[in-house]
């Protein structure tokens, strides 16, 4: 029932709380954005969700406008403190999360939760091995089990492993211990971005 139900009801029901609190953020944020560059507010990124359907998630831009695509060895995005590609005000908001904050529109609309597997780009659907296409059988998350205990510490391939172990064990206790530890370590801003030493680990892993 948590899973099929009262997931749901709870996502909507946060993501209300949470909305007004959220335009407050929007309020100031995204001048500083807008301002910068003059580029967009909104990055909106087509991500795929649950059963493989693609939607568009939002996200502030963080990146300077017509910023290249740039991918690590193992498929996934590319994303490193010294990017060059980041505006000022973009290393701020990578570096405390409200770049994703966004997301909440997601959530209230329905293609995304608060806690689930975070949503991969449309491409790696063809890149999936074995039974990793099961990360698509429960909406995406806007955090998830590998961003409260790994954040970008572990490659991809060894993400979506995680993300079928929190779908095989999916409860309401586990989201609260997903929730909570997203938040501690979103204070602490820990492993926010890729290190040297991470990405040599990921390389070794891959």
């Amino acid at each position: 029932m948590y899973k099929t139900f009262f997931k749901r009801v709870i996502d909507l029901i946060l993501a209300v709380i949470a909305l007004p609190f959220w335009f407050i953020i929007l309020a100031i944020i995204s001048p500083i954005i807008y301002f910068q560059d003059k580029g967009p507010i909104f990055y909106n990124a087509p991500r795929l969700g649950e059963n493989g359907k693609v939607f568009k998630m939002y996200k502030f831009r963080s990146m300077k406008v017509n910023a290249p695509d740039i991918r690590n060895e193992d498929g996934s995005t590319f994303n490193a403190e010294n990017d060059p590609r980041l505006t000022t005000i973009g290393k701020f908001i990578r570096k405390t999360s409200l770049d994703e904050t966004p997301q909440l529109l997601n959530i209230i609309i329905g293609n995304m939760s608060i806690i689930g597997p975070r949503p991969d780009l449309p491409e790696h659907e063809g890149l999936y091995e074995g039974n990793e296409n099961r990360k698509l059988e429960v909406r995406p998350g806007v955090t998830g089990f590998n961003q409260a205990y790994y954040r970008n510490t572990v490659p991809w391939k060894e993400r979506i492993q995680h993300d079928i172990y929190y779908i095989d064990n999916l409860s309401f206790w586990l989201d609260i211990k997903i929730f909570f530890k997203t938040a501690v370590s979103v204070l602490k801003r820990e492993d926010v971005f890729v290190s040297e030493n991470s990405k040599k680990s990921m390389r070794t892993k891959v």
